[in-house]
Parts: structure tokens; C-alpha cells; sequence
């Protein structure tokens, strides 16, 4: 099945920026600055200068935008944009452009210091007022912690101290924060508690990048402007939900920060959490930042744990072995993992959530790596239909209808329903529709850093969670986590390459129900 986007009617000649129907117009970010933390980094190198350089090459940074790096190698400002030119050029997704790089070089900048030294946030604080004169900056300055979450208190300090978060009237000031954020209930709390005793909570930005990929928001759309989903979207016609999150890699080089983390609070906690929420809410009223997260959190606080916490969940381990014809390391065995870890790199959960739509509908969700293939998904499984009247079918059975999400890759979504075979007998077999971002529109989908980004510059915060959402998934999560703690042992190996380990598939056979294979 293929899928045409209509476009609207265009008269010739027409400037969209001019056009009163298009809302790109109120989509530009005023004049302002993004100061980044941690501008070394990978993060910052392959996803957030990138993304800057896109959004100014779509015409959504004005002219008066500024660029500023904090880190701790010295280096001059020229230096500093010839290294963000390099990570463009290599990163970037829409093509480089020099007369837009020209206007957003004209305002990199480059502060060099230590987060426990003063005197370089006097610096940077000098840098930006010197910004407001020279660029047009306003006062208007987002600070991005692309730093580790035991940093956090310090810089939010040093940026108080220097009077760096606070805003004069006409101005902003806001902070965005990278997960994790935190590692359980109680360090969630203390984080959030620092970070808010030095911005107002409708200034701090939490960024899950999961929140601003096109397909994620598509939910919102797929579920809300088709009449066609939303009536059987219940437990009247849902057997139950699958949410998974696979990787075909290990650590990646990520070592540092994975061991002692694993696959649930890694991305159950955080993305998969959040992707349940949006599946599950109900209708907001509007998409203000106050409605949109009012419905995620009602669904959040009535996630009831299963009583047998053992039966219904699993975590794993992968081990050494051929996957995809290559040899691969044990992830005890990948640098920088000691010997002796529990840290689990496969977790599965089940949740039941306590609402009229939802009751007796179970939501599994899975996470991990060196699995079979790289696929992010939210897969609403329907009950079968009685089948009275194909009783001579072969294999006496059907499938079960399900509205496949992909979020990634191949963003889109997939239709899976019984259709008979050509031919004389009366065979039916399961077959899909397919709908994909890239053969339905003819602009390709922007990168999740983009939107989060720009939303940041404009204040809008519907895509962000608040403080609330955030421990609320932590009282999801660690009662999994206590549990798993306390049990002796590995966590259960698994085949690279496989779907995880057998306790996984245990979980669902004792609902009677199986895992999809993507």
C-alpha cells in the first residue's frame, strides 16, 4: 500500500513566511544565544551543533543568534567555529550552505574554564552581555548541559552566583538538561530540587530526544484526528501493547556510563515510559504544556506493578558469539566492563494500567542490545475475532489485527489484517498496509534535536517532561530495580544476535501471549 500526502493548493509565486495559513512564520526563534556545556562531546558533536546549523539553514534562527561553547581546553573563538564547521559538514542533514554559515559564525563564540572556576563564568557572563550589545542577543540565553548529571548542582550554582539565570523583565533565561535524570526516585528528587532552586520550573527544559522524533508526535496525530483508531483504541477491543526498543550494538564506546545503568534505566525509565504514556492518554484538551503533560502524568500515576515481580519480568546479559556473520565480545568481555557485573543489557516489564480505558490490557516493555535488529516500536495488538465462519481454514486459526508504530528506522506505521489469497479456494493469510515518512512526504523528517532545540529558543515546552513525569517513572522502576538487585547472580545470558534471553519469552507465554519478532 503506498500513502500520498495532498498537498495544499499553492498559488504561483507564493512566499510561505508571507502566507497567513502557513505557521512556520511563528515558528522562528527570537534573537537569543545557546551556551553549550560539554561542547567537546560526542552529543554535541554528531546531534546539537549539527542541528543548530540545520534549523539556521531552514530559516528558523534569526539573524541575531549566537553560538557560545564552554569547555575545558583553551582554544580562540576562530578555532572554536572552525571545529562546529567541521562537525556540520560531517553531521549536518540538510547540505551546507556558506552564506549561512557566514551569519551563524558571526556569532560563535568560545569560553574556556573548569565548572569549579569562577573567574571563566565571569567570562562567559561578560561574553554574553557583550553579545547583547554586538549580535542583538537581548538577554535571551538558553544553557545546554550536554555534562554529567553529578555536575549539575555546580554549574546551575555557578550560573546563579554570576547572574547568569536570572532574567530582567523582557527577558529569558532557561536550562536544558540531558538525561538521566537521576538513578532512582531519590536522586531524581535532589536533582530536581537543585536545578529548580535556580530556574523556575517553567524554565527548565529535560530533554528526551525520543519526544521530538516525528513519529513519536504522529502518535498523537494517528490517535486523535483519524476517527478511524480512536473508537477501538480500549480494552473493549486491545488484547495488549508491546513497546520495544532493540539494538543490534553493545556499549558503543559507552561503557563508562552504561555499567552500573543497564538497559532500564538506560530506556525503559525514560523513552519507553514515555512512548506508554502517549500511547495510553487520554484526549488533551489542548497542546499546552499544562494539558499535554496533565493526561501523560494521570497515566503515569495509575501504572499498577505486577504483585509477582519475578514472573513478570526478565533482564538479560549478552554474551560472545557470531551475529550477523562476524564474531562479537561478551559485554563482559567489551572494554572497560568489570569482570563481574550484574548490570543487565536486556530488561522486559510488564504493567497494567488502572484506568476504565485500560484495565486487563497488560503493556510489555523491552529494551536491549546485540539483539536481532536496530527497531524502536509500539505494537497495539487486537483481541481475535471468533472465527465462525472460516472454520475449514488450514492452521484453524487468524492472526491478530495490530497497529504497528515504528519509530525507528523506517519511521512509519504498519496495518497488519487477514486477507483471503487469489485463487479458487477460500485461503486466508495475513498481510499489511504500510505507511512510511519517506515515500509519503517529500521533506524529510527533521532530527529530534531540532525541534527540542528550537522549542527551547521559543519556550515551548509541550515535548519536555516536567519533574513529575520524571519521578513518577522512577516509582515505575524501582521496584524492578530493588527486586533485581537482591536476586544471586548473572543476569541470564543470551546469544548475540537472538531476541533476548528465554526468561523474556517465559514472561509473555504465561499470558499466553508472544513476543513479535520485527
Amino acid at each position: 500500500m503506498s500513502v500520498t500526502y495532498l498537498e495544499p493548493s499553492v498559488r504561483p509565486g507564493r512566499n510561505p513566511l508571507r502566507d497567513s495559513r502557513d505557521r512556520r512564520l511563528a515558528r522562528v526563534a527570537g534573537p537569543s544565544s545557546l551556551v553549550l556545556f560539554g561542547v567537546t562531546g560526542d552529543l554535541a558533536r554528531k546531534k546539537l551543533l549539527p542541528a543548530v546549523y540545520d534549523l539556521a539553514n531552514r530559516g528558523f534562527l534569526p539573524p541575531s543568534f549566537a553560538l557560545v561553547g564552554f569547555a575545558r581546553q583553551d582554544r580562540a573563538d576562530e578555532d572554536f567555529a572552525a571545529e562546529v564547521k567541521e562537525a556540520v559538514q560531517a553531521y549536518s542533514r540538510t547540505p551546507f550552505d556558506e552564506a549561512v554559515w557566514e551569519q551563524l559564525a558571526g556569532g560563535i563564540r568560545f569560553v574556556q574554564g573548569d565548572f569549579d572556576d569562577g573567574a571563566a563564568f565571569a567570562r562567559l557572563a561578560g561574553t554574553l552581555a557583550a553579545l547583547d550589545e554586538e549580535r542583538g542577543t537581548r538577554g535571551n540565553h538558553a544553557f545546554y548541559l550536554s555534562i554529567p548529571p553529578k555536575s549539575f548542582e555546580l554549574v546551575c550554582r555557578q550560573l546563579s552566583s554570576h547572574g547568569l539565570a536570572q532574567a530582567a523583565d523582557g527577558q529569558w533565561r532557561r536550562v536544558v538538561i540531558e538525561k538521566p535524570f537521576g538513578h532512582d526516585l531519590e536522586s531524581a528528587r535532589q536533582l530536581n530540587g537543585i536545578v529548580e532552586s535556580v530556574f523556575p520550573p517553567d524554565s527548565v527544559f529535560r530533554i528526551d530526544h525520543y519526544l521530538g522524533k516525528e513519529t513519536v508526535q504522529n502518535i498523537l496525530a494517528l490517535r486523535f484526528v483519524n476517527q478511524l483508531f480512536e473508537p477501538i483504541w480500549n480494552a473493549n477491543h486491545v488484547d495488549h501493547v508491546q513497546i520495544t526498543m532493540a539494538e543490534d550494538i553493545g556499549t558503543g564506546g559507552r561503557a563508562g556510563y552504561y555499567d552500573g545503568v543497564g538497559a532500564a534505566r538506560d530506556v525503559i525509565q525514560n523513552h519507553l515510559l514515555q512512548l506508554l504514556a502517549l500511547t495510553a492518554m487520554e484526549e488533551p484538551i489542548s497542546f499546552n504544556a499544562d494539558d499535554l503533560r496533565a493526561e501523560k502524568e494521570k497515566v503515569l500515576a495509575a501504572v499498577k506493578l505486577p504483585e509477582d515481580l519475578s514472573a513478570h519480568s526478565a533482564r538479560g546479559q549478552f554474551t560472545g558469539g557470531s551475529q550477523g556473520g562476524e564474531l562479537v565480545q561478551g559485554y563482559l568481555e567489551e572494554d572497560g566492563i568489570p569482570a563481574d557485573s550484574k548490570t543487565e543489557t536486556y530488561a522486559a516489564i510488564r504493567l497494567d494500567i488502572n484506568t476504565r480505558r485500560w484495565a486487563g490490557v497488560p503493556f510489555y516493555l523491552r529494551a536491549g542490545k546485540r539483539l536481532g535488529r536496530r527497531v524502536t516500536e509500539i505494537a497495539v495488538v487486537f483481541k481475535k475475532a471468533p472465527n465462525l465462519l472460516f472454520t475449514d481454514h488450514a492452521g484453524g486459526d487468524f492472526g491478530q489485527n495490530a497497529v504497528v508504530i515504528r519509530v525507528q528506522p523506517d519511521e512509519g506505521a504498519t496495518i497488519r489484517f487477514s486477507s483471503k489469497v487469489p485463487g479458487t479456494q477460500m485461503e486466508v493469510r495475513d498481510v499489511t498496509m504500510d505507511f512510511g515518512y519517506g515515500h509519503a512526504f517529500t521533506e524529510s523528517s527533521p532530527e529530534a534535536y531540532e525541534r527540542l532545540i528550537l522549542d527551547v529558543l521559543l519556550g515551548e515546552p509541550p515535548l519536555f517532561p516536567r519533574h513529575q513525569e520524571v519521578e513518577l517513572s522512577w516509582q515505575i522502576l524501582d521496584p524492578f530495580e530493588r527486586h533485581w538487585a537482591s536476586l544471586p547472580g548473572q543476569p541470564e545470558p543470551y546469544a548475540p544476535g537472538s531476541w533476548g534471553p528465554a526468561s523474556a519469552d517465559e514472561l509473555l507465554e504465561r499470558d499466553g501471549r508472544s513476543w513479535r519478532r520485527p
